[in-house]
C-alpha cells in the first residue's frame, strides 16, 4: 500500500513581524529556550497561526538575527504566519500578555506593509552597548584608537564546526567610547559572525587592553546597515 499524503496547508494570509527585547536574566536564555517560550506563548495567547505542510505541521515561526547567549537586547526579531488577518498591535499586546518577564514585545507590524525583503534580509547590522565597568576611559579610548588603526585583527573561536580564525576588525563600522566609559560598537553581520564579544577578544590581544571577561553586552538596535550615516534603519519602518 502507498503511504498516505499529509494534508497539505494552506499558506499564511498575513506576516506580522515583531521586535522583542531580552532583559534582565533572560539573556542568560539560549536562543533555543527562547523560542520555546515564544512558541508557548503562541498557544496560550490563541493567535491563529498558519502551520507547514507535511507529517509534523509546525506553526510558521521564522527567527532572524538572535543575540548570543548572555547578550541584553533591546531589538530582536520573530515573524509569525498567521491564517486570520489580524492588527499587529492585538498580536503584540496578546504575546506580551504571556511571556515571561524580561520578554517584552516591543513593537509589531503587518510584514507586507515594512520594507520589502525578507527578515533575515532587513537584518545586516547591529548597534552594541558593552559596559566595561570600573575600566578607566582613557585606557578605553587608548585601546580602541589603536585597534582602529591596526588593519587586521585575527581572533579565535570555538564554533559548532571547531575552532576557528577571523578577522574581528574588518567587520567593525564604528568603535567608540562614551563619556559613561562604555563601548560605543556598530557591527556589520558578517560570515563568520563577528560578536561584540570577539571585539573584545582582539582589543585584548591586539593592544593589550584589560577589558573585562564577564562585561555586560547590549544590543541597542539592529537593521539594515547605512555606512555613510554609520546608523541601522528600522526593519520595521513602513513603506
Amino acid at each position: 500500500m502507498s503511504r498516505q499524503q499529509p494534508e497539505q496547508q494552506a499558506p499564511p494570509v498575513q506576516k506580522v513581524r515583531i521586535r522583542y527585547a531580552k532583559r534582565g536574566r533572560l539573556r542568560f536564555t539560549s536562543h533555543r529556550d527562547v523560542s520555546r517560550a515564544i512558541e508557548r506563548a503562541v498557544v496560550r495567547a490563541g493567535i491563529p497561526m498558519a502551520y507547514s505542510s507535511g507529517f509534523h505541521p509546525h506553526p510558521r515561526i521564522s527567527y532572524a538575527g538572535a543575540s548570543p547567549t548572555g547578550a541584553a537586547s533591546e531589538s530582536e526579531y520573530v515573524e509569525l504566519g498567521l491564517a486570520e488577518m489580524r492588527e499587529p498591535a492585538e498580536i503584540a499586546a496578546a504575546l506580551d500578555a504571556v511571556l515571561p518577564d524580561g520578554l517584552d514585545i516591543v513593537a509589531a507590524a503587518d510584514a507586507a506593509a515594512t520594507t520589502a525583503g525578507s527578515l533575515s534580509d532587513l537584518l545586516t547590522a547591529s548597534h552594541w552597548r558593552i559596559d566595561l565597568g570600573d575600566t578607566p576611559v582613557d585606557a578605553a579610548q587608548e585601546a580602541v584608537a589603536a585597534f582602529l588603526a591596526t588593519e587586521t585583527v585575527p581572533v579565535e573561536r570555538m564554533t559548532k564546526k571547531g575552532l576557528r580564525t577571523f578577522d574581528c576588525r574588518a567587520a567593525v563600522v564604528r568603535l567608540t567610547v562614551s563619556d559613561e566609559g562604555d563601548l560605543d560598537l556598530l557591527l556589520e553581520h558578517a560570515v563568520p559572525a563577528v560578536r561584540p564579544d570577539d571585539v573584545l577578544t582582539g582589543l585584548r590581544e591586539a593592544t593589550g587592553f584589560a577589558a573585562p571577561t564577564t562585561a555586560l553586552l547590549t544590543r541597542l538596535s539592529q537593521g539594515v546597515l547605512d555606512r555613510d550615516a554609520g546608523s541601522v534603519g528600522d526593519p520595521l519602518a513602513t513603506r
